[in-house]
Protein backbone atom coordinates (compact mmCIF):
# COMPACT_ATOMS: atom_id res chain seq x y z
CA UNK A 1 0.00 0.00 0.00
CA UNK A 2 3.10 2.21 0.85
CA UNK A 3 4.30 1.70 -2.62
CA UNK A 4 1.36 2.27 -4.46
CA UNK A 5 1.39 5.29 -2.41
CA UNK A 6 5.05 6.37 -3.15
CA UNK A 7 4.68 5.43 -6.79
CA UNK A 8 1.52 7.75 -7.15
CA UNK A 9 3.43 10.64 -5.68
CA UNK A 10 6.35 10.06 -7.92
CA UNK A 11 3.99 9.84 -11.02
CA UNK A 12 2.04 13.05 -9.77
CA UNK A 13 5.11 15.08 -9.24
CA UNK A 14 6.66 14.52 -13.29
CA UNK A 15 3.04 15.21 -14.38
CA UNK A 16 3.07 18.71 -12.68
CA UNK A 17 7.19 18.85 -13.58
CA UNK A 18 6.31 18.16 -16.96
CA UNK A 19 3.11 20.83 -17.46
CA UNK A 20 5.62 23.25 -15.50
CA UNK A 21 8.02 22.83 -18.62
CA UNK A 22 5.47 23.32 -21.03
CA UNK A 23 3.84 26.05 -19.79
CA UNK A 24 7.99 27.54 -19.49
CA UNK A 25 8.25 26.68 -23.19
CA UNK A 26 5.23 28.28 -24.06
CA UNK A 27 5.96 31.49 -22.40
CA UNK A 28 9.59 31.39 -23.36
CA UNK A 29 8.54 31.85 -27.28
CA UNK A 30 6.29 34.48 -26.24
CA UNK A 31 8.30 36.50 -24.54
CA UNK A 32 11.28 35.79 -27.39
CA UNK A 33 8.61 37.05 -30.10
CA UNK A 34 7.42 40.04 -27.63
CA UNK A 35 10.86 41.09 -26.69
CA UNK A 36 11.41 41.82 -30.48
CA UNK A 37 9.04 44.70 -30.30
CA UNK A 38 11.88 46.60 -28.71
CA UNK A 39 13.19 46.58 -32.11
CA UNK A 40 10.96 48.45 -33.30
CA UNK A 41 10.06 50.54 -30.91
CA UNK A 42 10.60 53.42 -33.00
CA UNK A 43 8.21 52.57 -35.80
CA UNK A 44 6.07 51.35 -32.63
CA UNK A 45 5.53 55.01 -30.99
CA UNK A 46 5.16 56.44 -34.68
CA UNK A 47 2.53 54.33 -35.40
CA UNK A 48 0.65 54.72 -31.93
CA UNK A 49 1.11 58.86 -32.27
CA UNK A 50 -0.46 58.72 -35.82
CA UNK A 51 -3.44 56.13 -34.51
CA UNK A 52 -4.01 58.60 -31.30
CA UNK A 53 -4.00 61.68 -34.63
CA UNK A 54 -6.57 59.59 -36.70
CA UNK A 55 -8.56 59.67 -33.35
CA UNK A 56 -8.44 56.22 -32.20
CA UNK A 57 -8.84 56.94 -27.97
CA UNK A 58 -9.70 53.48 -26.62
CA UNK A 59 -6.58 52.86 -24.46
CA UNK A 60 -7.11 49.06 -24.68
CA UNK A 61 -7.23 49.08 -28.23
CA UNK A 62 -3.84 51.18 -28.53
CA UNK A 63 -2.52 49.32 -25.94
CA UNK A 64 -2.75 46.00 -27.87
CA UNK A 65 -1.92 47.41 -30.82
CA UNK A 66 1.39 48.49 -29.07
CA UNK A 67 1.71 44.95 -27.44
CA UNK A 68 0.92 42.51 -30.34
CA UNK A 69 3.81 41.91 -32.57
CA UNK A 70 2.97 43.12 -36.03
CA UNK A 71 6.29 41.85 -37.38
CA UNK A 72 5.21 38.13 -37.24
CA UNK A 73 2.56 37.99 -38.99
CA UNK A 74 4.42 39.26 -42.09
CA UNK A 75 6.98 37.64 -44.21
CA UNK A 76 10.46 38.24 -43.78
CA UNK A 77 11.26 40.67 -46.63
CA UNK A 78 7.74 42.32 -44.94
CA UNK A 79 9.18 43.06 -41.50
CA UNK A 80 10.54 46.26 -41.95
CA UNK A 81 7.40 47.52 -42.65
CA UNK A 82 5.21 45.82 -40.22
CA UNK A 83 4.45 49.13 -38.12
CA UNK A 84 4.07 51.23 -41.63
CA UNK A 85 0.26 51.98 -41.49
CA UNK A 86 -0.68 50.37 -44.31
CA UNK A 87 -1.43 46.33 -45.83
CA UNK A 88 0.69 44.42 -46.28
CA UNK A 89 0.19 40.97 -48.41
CA UNK A 90 0.03 37.39 -46.94
CA UNK A 91 -0.74 34.50 -48.70
CA UNK A 92 -3.47 33.50 -50.99
CA UNK A 93 -3.64 36.68 -52.90
CA UNK A 94 -4.83 38.12 -48.93
CA UNK A 95 -3.78 40.92 -47.01
CA UNK A 96 -3.24 41.81 -43.02
CA UNK A 97 -5.59 45.24 -42.80
CA UNK A 98 -3.38 48.55 -41.80
CA UNK A 99 -3.46 48.85 -38.43
CA UNK A 100 -5.42 51.86 -38.16
CA UNK A 101 -8.53 49.71 -40.11
CA UNK A 102 -7.85 47.24 -37.68
CA UNK A 103 -8.08 49.88 -34.33
CA UNK A 104 -11.18 51.65 -36.20
CA UNK A 105 -13.08 47.87 -36.61
CA UNK A 106 -11.77 47.31 -32.80
CA UNK A 107 -13.43 50.66 -31.56
CA UNK A 108 -16.81 49.87 -33.50
CA UNK A 109 -17.66 46.87 -31.46
CA UNK A 110 -17.55 48.58 -28.47
CA UNK A 111 -16.06 45.61 -26.86
CA UNK A 112 -16.94 44.59 -22.96
CA UNK A 113 -14.73 42.64 -20.93
CA UNK A 114 -14.91 38.95 -21.97
CA UNK A 115 -17.46 39.49 -24.88
CA UNK A 116 -17.53 36.45 -26.96
CA UNK A 117 -16.35 37.57 -30.36
CA UNK A 118 -17.02 35.92 -34.43
CA UNK A 119 -14.28 36.92 -36.32
CA UNK A 120 -14.61 36.48 -39.93
CA UNK A 121 -11.90 35.86 -42.07
CA UNK A 122 -8.72 35.02 -39.71
CA UNK A 123 -6.07 36.04 -42.27
CA UNK A 124 -3.17 36.13 -41.16
CA UNK A 125 -4.36 35.99 -37.31
CA UNK A 126 -3.59 40.01 -36.96
CA UNK A 127 -6.88 40.69 -36.04
CA UNK A 128 -7.86 37.70 -33.41
CA UNK A 129 -4.47 38.40 -31.32
CA UNK A 130 -5.62 41.93 -30.80
CA UNK A 131 -8.78 40.51 -29.95
CA UNK A 132 -7.10 38.14 -27.77
CA UNK A 133 -4.81 40.68 -25.99
CA UNK A 134 -7.65 42.44 -25.25
CA UNK A 135 -9.37 40.08 -23.33
CA UNK A 136 -11.77 38.99 -25.51
CA UNK A 137 -13.14 34.85 -26.12
CA UNK A 138 -12.16 34.75 -29.61
CA UNK A 139 -13.72 32.48 -32.42
CA UNK A 140 -12.60 32.73 -36.18
CA UNK A 141 -13.17 31.27 -39.37
CA UNK A 142 -10.62 31.06 -42.42
CA UNK A 143 -11.68 29.58 -45.91
CA UNK A 144 -8.40 28.82 -46.94
CA UNK A 145 -7.06 26.01 -45.51
CA UNK A 146 -2.95 27.41 -44.99
CA UNK A 147 -4.02 30.46 -43.32
CA UNK A 148 -5.95 28.73 -41.28
CA UNK A 149 -3.09 26.56 -40.34
CA UNK A 150 -0.22 28.78 -40.55
CA UNK A 151 -2.56 31.45 -38.34
CA UNK A 152 -3.30 28.56 -35.68
CA UNK A 153 0.66 27.87 -34.94
CA UNK A 154 1.31 31.15 -35.00
CA UNK A 155 -1.08 32.40 -32.62
CA UNK A 156 -0.24 29.44 -30.30
CA UNK A 157 3.37 30.18 -30.15
CA UNK A 158 2.48 33.19 -28.67
CA UNK A 159 0.38 32.26 -26.58
CA UNK A 160 -2.92 33.47 -27.91
CA UNK A 161 -5.73 31.08 -27.08
CA UNK A 162 -8.53 31.76 -29.67
CA UNK A 163 -10.98 29.03 -31.26
CA UNK A 164 -10.02 28.89 -35.38
CA UNK A 165 -11.86 27.18 -37.78
CA UNK A 166 -11.35 26.18 -41.26
CA UNK A 167 -14.83 27.02 -43.21
CA UNK A 168 -17.28 28.83 -45.27
CA UNK A 169 -17.54 32.37 -43.52
CA UNK A 170 -20.80 32.43 -45.25
CA UNK A 171 -22.21 30.26 -42.52
CA UNK A 172 -20.49 31.84 -39.25
CA UNK A 173 -20.24 29.27 -36.73
CA UNK A 174 -24.02 28.24 -35.69
CA UNK A 175 -22.94 25.66 -33.52
CA UNK A 176 -21.03 28.03 -31.26
CA UNK A 177 -23.66 31.00 -31.36
CA UNK A 178 -24.88 32.98 -30.08
CA UNK A 179 -22.15 35.86 -30.44
CA UNK A 180 -21.69 39.26 -28.68
CA UNK A 181 -20.29 40.84 -31.46
CA UNK A 182 -19.22 39.97 -34.97
CA UNK A 183 -16.40 41.30 -37.02
CA UNK A 184 -16.38 40.67 -40.55
CA UNK A 185 -12.78 41.65 -42.09
CA UNK A 186 -13.50 41.07 -45.72
CA UNK A 187 -15.70 43.55 -48.06
CA UNK A 188 -19.38 42.00 -48.33
CA UNK A 189 -22.29 43.12 -50.78
CA UNK A 190 -24.98 42.23 -47.82
CA UNK A 191 -24.57 40.66 -44.33
CA UNK A 192 -26.12 36.42 -44.88
CA UNK A 193 -28.88 36.47 -42.52
CA UNK A 194 -27.36 33.33 -41.04
CA UNK A 195 -25.05 35.94 -39.69
CA UNK A 196 -27.34 38.10 -38.20
CA UNK A 197 -28.87 35.58 -36.36
CA UNK A 198 -25.66 34.28 -34.61
CA UNK A 199 -26.01 37.67 -33.26
CA UNK A 200 -27.03 37.74 -29.44
CA UNK A 201 -30.55 40.07 -28.99
CA UNK A 202 -28.09 43.70 -28.06
CA UNK A 203 -25.26 42.43 -29.89
CA UNK A 204 -22.75 44.43 -33.04
CA UNK A 205 -21.70 43.13 -36.18
CA UNK A 206 -19.25 44.95 -37.63
CA UNK A 207 -18.56 44.64 -41.19
CA UNK A 208 -17.38 46.76 -44.62
CA UNK A 209 -20.36 46.88 -47.27
CA UNK A 210 -20.74 47.46 -50.48
CA UNK A 211 -18.57 46.13 -54.11
CA UNK A 212 -15.26 45.20 -54.51
CA UNK A 213 -13.84 48.45 -55.14
CA UNK A 214 -15.20 50.42 -52.11
CA UNK A 215 -17.35 49.50 -49.08
CA UNK A 216 -18.71 51.48 -46.00
CA UNK A 217 -17.99 50.28 -42.49
CA UNK A 218 -21.19 49.43 -41.35
CA UNK A 219 -22.01 48.64 -37.83
CA UNK A 220 -25.33 46.67 -37.53
CA UNK A 221 -27.18 46.58 -34.11
CA UNK A 222 -29.72 43.89 -32.99
CA UNK A 223 -32.66 45.34 -31.74
CA UNK A 224 -35.10 42.41 -30.97
CA UNK A 225 -35.12 39.09 -32.68
CA UNK A 226 -36.37 40.45 -36.18
CA UNK A 227 -35.26 44.18 -35.68
CA UNK A 228 -31.99 45.64 -36.34
CA UNK A 229 -30.47 49.44 -36.46
CA UNK A 230 -27.47 50.11 -39.11
CA UNK A 231 -25.19 53.37 -38.70
CA UNK A 232 -22.29 53.53 -41.26
CA UNK A 233 -18.98 55.51 -40.36
CA UNK A 234 -16.52 55.78 -43.50
CA UNK A 235 -15.51 54.34 -46.23
CA UNK A 236 -13.14 51.78 -46.84
CA UNK A 237 -11.27 48.82 -49.02
CA UNK A 238 -10.98 45.17 -48.29
CA UNK A 239 -10.37 42.47 -50.53
CA UNK A 240 -13.65 40.73 -51.37
CA UNK A 241 -15.38 38.24 -49.73
CA UNK A 242 -16.26 34.68 -51.21
CA UNK A 243 -18.29 32.26 -50.17
CA UNK A 244 -16.83 28.28 -49.76
CA UNK A 245 -13.77 27.20 -49.22
CA UNK A 246 -10.49 27.96 -50.92
CA UNK A 247 -7.73 25.84 -52.49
Amino acid sequence: MKALFVMSLVVLLFNLVFASCQSKKTNDEKVVVMTQNSKYQNEIKALIEELDSKGIKDKRVIAAIETVPRHAFVSERLKSRAYENSPLPIDKDQTISQPYTVAFQTDLLKLQNGDKVLEIGTGSGYQAAILCEMGMDVYSIERHLLLHDKAKLLLDSLGYKAHLFYGDGYRGLPDQAPFDKILITAAIGEVPSQLLEQMKIGGLLVAPIGDDYSQEMTVIERLAADEFRRTKHGTFVFVPMIKGLGE
